[in-house]
């Protein structure tokens, strides 16, 4: 028998009124909430209340995926449904660790806070952007990259897309080349250049913040977005993977192929949104893939567990 994966999802993929289904439905979920709100007092309003636009702030919307990615994690734990492993996209990796037991509950929501501040404070001082280029080849955009000065390939999500980082007076530019090159640039509505050396000073405040992090092993492994392996039994190397993680690219990609070639076979999304699902879905056709955003979706891969 296959192997099941959580996929923890990323900042983009948050809408008003998520994570309430979950909320109201499981007492598992409900206690990430109450968790987060000890911690950071409105939280749960937010997700459930909040405006897109209010959402679509980096210090609300990390802490916000964050507390209904993990919420539906543990709603489906409290189902019965268990991941043999964990990986999650760029915030959502964050999530993925404190379900691995590497955080506290507390303890993960409170760095996830501090992470958003570090991230849209680097970004505020060095202004840049995001576009995802579609229809290229990898190596081809990584050339595209090297043509500018401050322009880099960061998200490898599936073939024929690549999110790249660009300062932003550099952006319209470099979409304008891939266009030229026979490709597809879209422009991402983000604050900053994230996962690139812009975020270079966040890194180097996570990691200071790190050293007074207690955090355990993982108790089931979790692949990390900086390799595409799982991480480290070693806590020194655990901290630097996870400071890393805000200035170097997101290798999607080739984790799921990864987790694949180690033997998985039902992969389940976890928090707002299909997103991952999709990029699964182009990287390969074998894998089972679920979304679990609400309990209505807990009850659909009980009930495909069930009919087994």
């Amino acid at each position: 028998m296959g192997k099941t994966a959580f996929l923890f999802a990323g900042q983009g993929a948050q809408y008003p009124g998520m994570g309430r289904s979950l909320q109201e439905n499981s007492e598992a979920a409900s206690a990430v909430f109450a968790a987060a709100d000890a911690v950071r007092p409105g939280t749960s309003e937010q997700c459930f209340c909040g405006s897109t636009q209010e959402l679509a702030c980096t210090a609300n919307t990390q802490p916000c995926v964050f507390c209904v990615d993990l919420a539906a994690a543990r709603a489906l734990e409290e189902a019965g449904i268990h991941a043999d492993a964990v990986a999650g996209f760029s915030l959502g990796e964050v999530a993925a660790l404190t379900f691995a037991g590497v955080f506290a509950d507390e303890d993960g929501f409170s760095f996830v806070c501090r992470r958003a501040q570090a991230m849209d404070c680097a970004a505020r001082s060095n202004p840049s952007g995001m576009a995802a280029v579609l229809k290229l080849e990898n190596e081809t955009v990584e050339q595209l990259c090297r043509e500018f000065e401050q322009v880099y390939p960061v998200n490898y999500n599936c073939p024929g897309q690549l999110t790249i980082a660009a300062q932003r007076s550099q952006l319209a530019a470099f979409c304008k080349r891939v266009q030229e090159a026979g490709g597809r640039a879209v422009e991402l509505a983000v604050s900053g250049g994230f996962h690139s050396p812009f975020m270079n000073p966040a890194a180097q405040e996570l990691a200071k913040e790190l050293e007074h992090c207690q955090i355990q092993p993982c108790r089931i492994p979790v692949y990390a977005n900086c390799t595409a392996l799982p991480y480290p039994s070693r806590l020194e190397e655990v901290r630097q993977l996870i400071a890393q993680q805000v200035n170097h690219p997101v290798r999607w990609e080739q984790i799921i192929r990864q987790m694949i070639e180690d033997g998985f076979t039902t992969m389940i999304e976890v928090g707002p949104g299909k997103t991952l699902s999709g990029l699964v879905k182009k990287i390969s056709r074998t894998v089972r893939v679920f979304h679990v955003e609400d309990i209505q979706g807990v009850q659909e891969v009980r009930t495909a567990q069930e009919e087994e």
